[in-house]
């Protein structure tokens, strides 16, 4: 993948690895002012000369003569009066005084105005300038010059004119403003950056002027002490000049560290005391600590161990303090103020009570604790004075000075110092004959290769090295001040550099001027390509000079435009080192350096040859000779079981500079998130505003230097100067040099390469220093080597460019209003946006995308209906300027945005249509770059849903050309990422149809959806659009997208649609759904055994899969294929489900096997099977199905009663009076319910029901209907089914007695009727419900008519007579079976009851009415012809049956009188039979 021809996301991705590590590097090498100077006590000597042969370090940029009105005031007061004088840089403006008149000029350039103020009569004793506070004058005064009389104190405002805040500026006394010395002289004013004005008096105490608007009584200026206590009130205002409490030291100098808001006095008696200004600087002032021996302090973190290299100290004359300066917290967080000396030492001080270092390498433990609360005052380190006699022969690096002693009468004799940002300024007047400038800076320098060879150890590296230059000078140094960075520098470098942690803007409130001033003391290397050179402008009795410090780079060009032997160019890139020296000729090269005069094209074309020249930039080569030297053993024989560390490679010089010009580019941007929320807070919330991080104007600054690097690599490049020629060369016959590796060059390619690098093989020596004959080669070739660091730097062009097209986008946002465009963004893309560094936006995926979203929202500001221009006025631009963001295919996305938008607002529809089509046609060129989910939506209004669905899957298809979401041999993340990106595209469409059904779709971003394109459908084009898109889905050859679309018509209860609609891959897709077995798809061609259908069928199903084998089932009874119906039937009757809430009720089983059954009836009307292989499936299939409906049935009867029990138990348990048979009631109670629970999980088997369910509960009804349904025939002698009947009966004679007996027996019966003796054991019914009602009749428990039992067995069988009487005769005829002569009788009054009814029943068949009307007819006259109708035969038997029981009847051993009934019924029965006449008797 590629963003463009130019750039690749590989190689920026890796340059960006390069560049973040060089700056990690960078900042780590960052050392503390406290480690530099505990480091440098171990050197030979701290400081260092500049070679005399090169430029100088320091020069004299420009003199002034000091104004002539000045001249003669001073001149005409005959030398005698009071003439202060002194700089403020923040105006540009020098002053001095002479008695009562203040002068001030502009001392950058001469303007000719030199105003003078002379409002006092008193001489002005101090002067001073202050920022003036908000909200008390007006805008225009920006600044309050204060001056002090021994009188009173006067505030001047400075008025600019609004254009150039150093052009012009105005005094005007303010009276009001004005307050009483109260005969106190002042000696210094100095003021914070919050507007704090402080003096000092002579009485050595601190006064603080506060002003106000001013209101009422309240004064709007007043003085405040600030430390005076009673004493000082006495002493000034009853016996000011006798009664003194002490001896007054005045204080003779102020200066205010506007970081950590201390203030620090030094007084006249060399005293030093420490205030605090509270946490903000607008507290009470506090003193904190006092020292006044200092000189005297040994080094109280090194136990005053003398500096290496210190000359000694002049003993004559004790030193003094000469000058004190807070030091900023970029350059230290430990040390806080440095004091310089009379004798040119300095003294670092620390008001923290312990030192950062504590040892430890490095000193940042301290670096968190920077804001620690100040309690006192010490001695840290003291740094030896710089040295006398600057010739220019002193060497650098750990060497000796000179090899001159250096006398005590040499010493220096400073009168005044000045200190700021690491550069020192020495008045010294040691010189009888002149005074000079000693002027000391840190040296740029790195470690030579010389002094690496020395022994240089990683303290060494870290010890500060200062250079000191030395400047004659006319007169005496009277005052010192930077020469602050002008207003458009100042600001873009603290735009820039503010939120790093180490530049010190952090914490610091002054101006940008000034903040950007103080990274100065991070060192020219690492801020020349964006700080302009240092400039200082000194104050001396004999006018004033501008004095500049020339950067390394001022120095290199000097160099160059000098024509200068090769041999100073050379000194030059081994003192700095060739990285460095690389990294100056491309600020050169590239004209990114900030000079003030333009860099000439030959020094440029110099600095470039410089830059590939391998002569002083080095080779690409292997890491020394370890590689070597590895391979051999201490006695110089070869060991083979010693592991080989592999050479890394190591590029040249040039590879190096480049990495530090580009990571330095980049460091103020690179790790930071270029978007910020607006106040400061972290988290976003839904009302946040983001915003830019830095504005335009610095971005624009860094983009061009930035191009202007790329352009200058570029360049060479096309040119083939330095490597690129030779490999680019190369390339021309291989094809792939400058993009491959060093493997891709041919045998001749190699040699051609090697004729001009030479060969990079090494001799072996031995131990004893001969050479081996053998030579071993290294793993890489010269050419390869060469090769590898082209496109190393090849890599960090591309990143350049990158960087520099992500810096141009973001600016056309800031000028676009960047707020307003992501307003609409949710809240988790905000927070996105604000955690993305600039890193991860040039070189991650996730920073391509919200690039591309940023643009998206530009675009549709744009092109909105009420936006500012068409596509192609904000592409140009961005094709333009971030071609690698803005693409090809971009651009056409955004013309047919441009078309749909004329479509919505259009009335035609034909030419709506045209249009639609028409960025369709756009957007199928770069299918694979579009934002389909928001576009989409688009087509959608217009209904152009050709679009919605073609689109999405054309981005599929080219998003997974090679089919790899559904590849089995690859790996398991890569399918899913594959799958993933599938299913985005697919989404789409899945959400046009959610539409049109009516569900609410997910919430889109980007361009919004229009309410009138919304507008509402009815119901018949809903459905004529959801058939639109189903079919052209269907279209589709992506058989992926074809189950997701299935599956959300699904969900979305398009069942018809899908069944109606659905492709040939449908039926594949529910059986895999359903998880449908391959042996139940192979049973339509194969008659499979019912048993192993059976196992198949019963496999466990999700739920959520159960509406798949639905479909499938719906499908198949569709398209008539009503075996497979039926198959998928019955495994949904009999599915065992895996999720316990959504088990299917035994009812929904009997409607699946009932449409099964159905399905299978309706099996020969199918063409699928022919001949007699069909009609035995069906037969089987049919047999199958409706044989386990049957005992489905067995399972809701036996559930059925199982919750009757459960439910007559439960409310017989408030009956129950014991507590016992509650708790057993209670318990069985549950049993049944769990019992009947588990009957509606599943299907059960017949023997489960019989043996798990009816049984145990002595449900006998329904043992018997199974024992019939199942043909029992277990037992020869019939005991179950025997035993069964009889626990029957006996259930119902308990329940109900023989009434309810009857009655089952009729029920069951009937039911099971014919069948074999084994099920409807007749005799022993027979037998035991007359025994049972003989026994209640006799005890009286109940009345039993005489027909009940026999007119039961006769419903049992259903009307047969014949198997009753013989059951009967069987019964009478053994009499051990009923010895009793009452129940013969009782068996004999039975049989009578038979008899009739079998007469009755042959006589009603005869007639063609039933029994009943049979007996009505006997009833009444009965004629001698229609006698003839009975059957002879049977009315024979009847009558012989009739005849031989009457005999029976004689036989019984009972009175008459209870035998006559039965004899009488009999023989009348006889009768009837015989003689007509006798039927009246009925």
């Amino acid at each position: 993948m590629s963003w463009d021809d130019e750039i690749v996301v590989r190689d920026v991705t890796n340059a960006g690895l390069v560049v973040s590590d060089r700056i990690n590097r960078d900042v780590a090498a960052q050392t503390d002012l406290e480690e530099a100077l505990e480091a440098s006590r171990y050197t030979s000597h701290p400081y260092s000369t500049h070679p005399r042969e090169w430029p100088p370090l320091v020069e004299v940029m420009d003199t002034w003569e000091l104004p002539a009105v000045l001249i003669e005031r001073y001149n005409a007061a005959g030398g005698e009066g009071t003439a202060l004088c002194g700089v403020f840089p923040e105006i540009r403006r020098a002053w001095a005084s002479v008695d009562n008149s203040l002068f001030l000029w502009r001392f950058d350039k001469w303007d000719g105005q030199c105003p003078e103020y002379s409002g006092e009569e008193q001489a002005i004793c101090a002067v001073g300038l202050a920022k003036s506070k908000p909200g008390v004058f007006v805008e225009a005064i920006q600044y309050l010059l204060v001056l002090a009389t021994p009188v009173e104190g006067v505030c001047c405002c400075g008025r600019g004119d609004g254009t150039d805040p150093y052009e012009e500026v105005s005094l005007q006394l303010l009276p009001e403003y004005t307050i009483p010395s109260d005969g106190v002289t002042m000696t210094c004013i100095t003021c914070t950056d919050k507007g704090r004005i402080f003096l000092a008096g002579r009485d050595g105490h601190i006064y603080e002027m506060h002003y106000t608007t001013g209101s009422g009584w309240n004064k709007r200026c007043r003085k405040v002490c600030l430390t005076g206590g009673l004493g000082s009130v006495i002493s000034r205002w009853i016996v000011p000049h006798v009664l003194k409490f002490g001896a007054i030291d005045p204080i003779v100098e102020m200066v205010v560290d506007n970081e950590r808001h201390i203030l620090y006095v030094r007084t006249e008696d060399m005293k030093l005391q420490v205030f605090v200004l509270g946490p903000k600087g607008d507290g009470p002032l506090k003193k904190v600590a006092e020292e006044k021996n200092l000189i005297n302090q040994k080094d109280a973190h090194y136990g005053g161990r003398q500096s290496t290299g210190s000359r000694p100290s002049n003993r004559s004359a004790k030193p003094s303090i000469i000058c004190i300066s807070p030091l900023s917290t970029l350059e230290s967080k430990w040390l806080h103020l440095v004091a310089v000396l009379s004798d040119g030492r300095r003294m670092y001080l620390s008001t923290a009570p312990s030192s950062g270092n504590s040892g430890a390498v490095g000193g940042l433990s301290g670096f968190n604790n920077s804001h620690h609360k100040p309690n006192c005052l010490k001695v840290v380190t003291t740094r030896p004075s710089p040295p006398l006699g600057i010739t220019g022969g002193l060497a650098f690096g750990a060497l000796s000075l000179s090899s001159r002693t250096q006398n005590e009468d040499l010493a220096l004799k400073v009168e005044s110092a000045y200190y700021s940002a690491g550069a020192l300024v020495l008045s010294d007047s040691s010189s009888p004959t002149m005074s000079s400038l000693l002027i000391v800076s840190r040296d740029s320098s790195t470690q030579s290769s010389a002094s690496a060879g020395l022994g240089t150890t990683a303290r060494t590296s870290r010890a500060l090295r200062e250079s000191v230059s030395s400047l004659p000078v006319e007169g005496r140094m009277l005052y010192v001040a930077d020469v602050l960075p002008s207003l458009d520098i100042a600001a873009t470098v603290q735009s820039l550099y503010s939120e790093l942690e180490f530049s010190g803007f952090e914490s610091s409130g002054e101006s940008s001027e000034k903040a950007s001033g103080k990274l100065l003391a991070r060192g020219d290397l690492s801020t020349q390509h964006i700080l302009p050179r240092r400039r200082i402008v000194v104050f001396s009795t004999m006018g004033m000079m501008e004095v500049v410090f020339n950067r390394p780079v001022d120095i290199l060009r000097r160099l160059l435009e000098s024509n200068s032997p090769r041999s100073l160019l050379e000194d030059f890139f081994n003192r700095f080192g060739a990285g460095e020296a690389a990294a100056m000729c491309l600020l050169l090269a590239a004209k990114i350096v900030h000079t003030e005069n333009l860099i000439s094209n030959i020094v440029s074309e110099k600095a470039a040859e410089a830059f590939e020249d391998p002569r002083v930039v080095g080779m690409p080569q292997l890491e020394g000779s370890s590689a070597i030297s590895n391979t051999r053993t201490a006695a110089g024989g070869f060991s083979m079981g010693q592991v080989v560390q592999e050479a890394e490679p190591i590029f040249s010089g040039a590879h190096e500079g480049l990495c530090l010009c580009s990571s330095r580019l980049l460091l103020p941007v690179w790790e930071l998130p270029f978007m910020v929320m607006k106040g400061g807070l972290v988290t976003i919330s839904e009302d946040g505003i983001v915003a830019c991080r830095l504005s335009s104007g610095p971005m624009q600054v860094l983009e061009n230097k930035i191009r202007a690097l790329e352009k200058f690599l570029r360049s060479r490049r096309n040119q083939r100067r330095g490597l690129y020629g030779c490999v680019a060369g190369l390339g021309d016959l291989t094809g792939s040099i400058l993009y491959g590796t060093g493997s891709d060059l041919g045998a001749g390619d190699q040699s051609m390469v090697r004729n001009l690098f030479g060969a990079y093989t090494r001799s072996i020596e031995t131990g004893d220093g001969r050479t081996s004959n053998k030579r071993q080669r290294l793993p890489y070739s010269p050419a390869e080597l060469a090769a590898m660091e082209v496109r190393a730097m090849e890599c960090i062009r591309q990143l350049l460019l990158r960087s520099a097209e992500a810096l141009f986008l973001l600016q056309l946002l800031c000028q676009n209003h960047v707020t307003r465009l992501i307003q609409s963004f949710d809240i988790n893309l905000r927070q996105e946006l604000v955690q993305l560094t600039f890193h991860q936006l040039v070189c991650s995926e996730e920073g391509d995308r919200l690039a591309t979203r940023l643009i998206s929202s530009l675009m549709e500001y744009y092109t909105g209906p009420d936006g500012r221009g068409t596509v192609e006025d904000i592409s140009a631009r961005l094709r333009e300027g971030c071609p690698s963001y803005y693409k090809e295919s971009d651009y056409k996305f955004y013309l047919a945005v441009e078309l749909l938008e004329r479509a919505a607002v259009t009335s035609d529809d034909e030419e709506k249509e045209n249009l639609a089509r028409e960025a369709f046609n756009f957007l199928s060129k770069v299918p694979e770059s579009a934002d389909l989910r928001t576009v989409c939506k688009r087509f959608e209004d217009l209904r152009f849903y050709e679009a919605v669905v073609r689109l999405p899957l054309q981005k599929a298809q080219a998003l997974d050309p090679a089919g790899d979401a559904f590849n089995e041999q690859l790996d398991a993340g890569i399918r899913e990422h594959a799958l993933a990106q599938l299913q985005q595209c697919y989404e789409i469409i899945t959400s046009a149809l959610r539409s049109l059904k009516g569900e609410a779709s997910q919430r889109e971003f980007g361009f919004p959806i229009r309410p009138a394109a919304r507008s509402s459908l009815n119901q018949a084009s809903r459905d004529k659009y959801i058939r639109q898109i189903v079919q052209l889905g269907v279209q589709s050859s992506d058989r992926v997208f074809h189950e997701y679309l299935y599956r959300t018509m699904i969900d979305l209860g398009l069942e018809n649609e899908l069944l109606e609609y659905g492709g040939p891959d449908l039926v594949p897709f529910l059986q895999n759904a359903g998880r449908e077995s391959s042996q139940e798809v192979r049973a339509v061609s194969a008659v499979t055994s019912t048993r192993s259908r059976e196992g198949l069928s019963g496999a466990p199903i999700p739920s959520k899969q159960t509406k798949y084998l639905d479909l499938l089932a719906r499908y198949y009874v569709l398209k008539r294929q009503h075996v497979l119906a039926a198959h998928a039937l019955l495994r949904l009757a009999e599915r065992r489900s895996t999720d316990a809430g959504d088990v299917p009720t035994l009812e929904q089983r009997r409607h699946y096997l009932s449409n099964a059954a159905l399905q299978a009836k309706n099996t020969s009307n199918s063409g699928g099977l022919i001949g007699s292989a069909r009609g035995a499936f069906d037969d089987g299939l049919l047999d199958l199905l409706e044989g386990k409906l049957a005992v489905l049935r067995f399972q809701i009867k036996i559930k059925e009663d199982l919750e009757a029990i459960a439910s007559r138990l439960e409310s017989a348990q408030n009956e129950s009076c014991s507590e016992s048979n509650r708790n057993a009631d209670t318990n069985f109670a549950n049993t049944v319910r769990e019992k009947a629970r588990d009957l509606s999980l599943d299907l059960k088997s017949i023997t489960q029901l019989y043996n798990e369910y009816a049984v145990p509960f002595e449900l006998w009804e329904i043992c018997l209907e199974m024992l019939y349904f199942a043909n029992y025939s277990g037992d020869s002698d019939s005991s179950i089914a025997r035993e069964t009947w009889a626990r029957l009966i006996d259930q119902a004679l308990s329940k109900g007695g023989i009434a309810e007996a009857c009655l089952v027996l009729k029920r069951v019966g009937s039911h099971i009727y014919p069948g074999e003796g084994v099920v409807l054991p007749l005799d022993l019914l027979c037998l035991h419900l007359e025994k049972a009602a003989l026994e209640r009749v006799a005890s009286g428990v109940e009345s039993v008519g005489d027909e009940d039992v026999a007119r039961a067995l006769l419903a049992a069988c259903k009307g047969a007579t014949e198997p009753v009487l013989n059951t009967y005769e069987q019964l009478l005829s053994n009499g051990a079976i009923l010895p009793s002569p009452n129940l013969r009788l009782r068996f004999l009054r039975s049989v009578l009851v038979v008899l009739r009814e079998w007469a009755m029943s042959v006589f009603a068949q005869r007639m063609g009415t039933s029994a009943t009307g049979a007996s009505l007819i006997l009833g009444g006259t009965f004629s001698l012809g229609q006698t003839t109708v009975v059957n002879r035969g049977v009315r024979d038997k009847i009558t012989n049956a009739a005849n031989r029981y009457m005999t029976e009847v004689r036989r019984l051993a009972l009175p008459q009188s209870q035998t006559e009934a039965v004899y009488r019924g009999f023989r009348e029965l006889e009768e009837s039979l015989i003689s007509p006449s006798s039927f009246e008797l009925y």
